[in-house]
């Protein structure tokens, strides 16, 4: 059996609001099942979403995201002082740059070289020109 969350618990889960969890429900761009006329929402899908993850939850072969914007690529450094830590990643030949939370980067203990998923999840994109 799938443990399930109702709307409300999923809304809280991805503190959204009820109806947009709806919404993204009945558009397709979140995982659920529609029951009558109530959604339930995969927990472990959820959860993956928002970064949290439980021994029982945990796909065995990495990670499950909803986000299409993934891109494969290896560590070139890390860096930081403070809170916040900065990860180079090659992808395929390109630079991105992470700026994450240095306490994550401890905790993924990723190291110059390993491979590594990053996901992409932005609401604007600006282009400028001189």
């Amino acid at each position: 059996m799938v443990d399930t969350l109702n709307a409300a618990e999923a809304a809280a889960l991805l503190q959204l609001n009820v109806k947009r969890v709806q919404a993204l429900a009945r558009s397709g761009r979140l995982p659920a099942t529609r029951v009558g006329r109530k959604w339930l929402f995969p927990r472990a899908r959820i959860e993956a979403l928002c970064g949290v993850s439980h021994p029982a939850t945990a796909s065995r072969n990495g990670i499950e995201l909803s986000a299409r914007n993934q891109l494969r690529g290896r560590v070139r450094a890390i860096s930081g002082d403070g809170v916040m830590a900065e990860v180079r990643l090659d992808i395929d030949g390109q630079e991105l740059v992470a700026v994450i939370t240095r306490s994550s980067a401890q905790r993924l203990r990723r190291r110059v070289g390993d491979e590594v998923l990053a996901v992409i999840k932005s609401t604007e994109v600006m282009i400028g020109r001189d």
